[in-house]
């Protein structure tokens, strides 16, 4: 199933015919993905559907095999993390890699520590707090170790760092998974302050809910190609359902059929009965 394109504005991050193969696996085939400044974009898909590895590509821990990657109007190579991140590409990835025995501080500045000759802990503090406030976070205090925070707090935590080295894309992978109604909110809202930044933002996730919250677009991969991209606020479920899928019928479309006959047979049986004297 392939939707119309949706109209965007001027991408800043743009991928045209980029595959990826490991061995005889085609892990992306052909991948085109447009993500515009203050624009959030989700990708879709089912698992082994490709987004793993399209992250991965796009953070320089692998390279793509062909097509070309184009940051603000120029090709680009992405040959290794560190390229992604002077580009200004900055990922979030599924576990965080959080430092669960060390503070929000240390976290937050490990292995780019401020010492011009010692470690300046006020200054990482100073620094971290210009953070955090920036994403509205509700964090008590940036000396707690990130083993006392929730799991929501541990994300806000992860994307500030990402804002260290002033990023114009950040990539989230499923930051919303394996979290409460009340964390998951939290988490959408910093997405939202993120595109208020002007960011562009790839975000991975399995939640159709969360999606429509935040997204802009929805673009699906599917068998590693893609297989549609919609607006995120007129979407269906079902439409969705079904270029994940590539099936129409599904447990998602049956339902929704139901419900339909269901309804349809409510209001018939509510009209009255007119008699033929009425119908003439």
């Amino acid at each position: 199933m392939n939707a119309a394109p949706v109209a965007t504005r001027s991408p800043l991050l743009s991928l045209r015919g980029v595959s990826k193969t490991f061995g005889a696996v085609n892990a992306l085939t052909d991948i085109d993905l447009d993500v515009a400044a203050g624009e959030v974009v989700a990708i879709v898909g089912d698992n082994g559907a490709g987004k793993s590895t399209l992250v991965k590509v796009l953070a320089g821990v692998h390279q793509a095999d062909s097509g070309e990657i184009s940051f603000d109007g120029s090709a680009v190579q992405i040959a290794d993390p560190s390229a992604a991140i002077s580009l200004g590409i900055a990922t979030v990835f599924q576990d965080l890699a959080l430092c669960e025995n060390l503070n929000v501080v240390e976290n937050l500045f490990l292995g780019q520590e401020l010492s011009p000759l010692r470690l300046d802990e006020v200054a990482m503090e100073v620094k971290s707090w210009e953070l955090l406030r920036q994403l509205s976070a509700r964090i008590p205090t940036v000396r707690v170790p990130i083993a006392s925070l929730s799991g929501g707090q541990r994300q806000t935590v992860a994307i500030a760092r990402s804002l260290l080295g002033d990023p114009r894309i950040i990539i989230l992978d499923e930051p919303t998974a394996a979290l409460g109604v009340a964390q998951t909110a939290e988490v959408l809202d910093l997405i939202e302050r993120l595109r208020e930044r002007g960011l562009g933002v790839i975000m991975i996730s399995h939640n159709m809910e969360d999606v429509r919250a935040v997204a802009d677009r929805v673009v699906v991969l599917r068998l590693g190609r893609n297989n549609g991209e919609f607006d995120a606020h007129t979407v269906s479920s079902e439409e969705v359902v079904a270029a994940i899928t590539g099936a129409t019928d599904n447990v998602v479309t049956r339902r929704r059929d139901r419900l339909h006959d269901a309804a349809d047979a409510a209001s018939t049986s509510a009209q009255p009965d007119l008699t033929d004297e009425e119908t003439r």
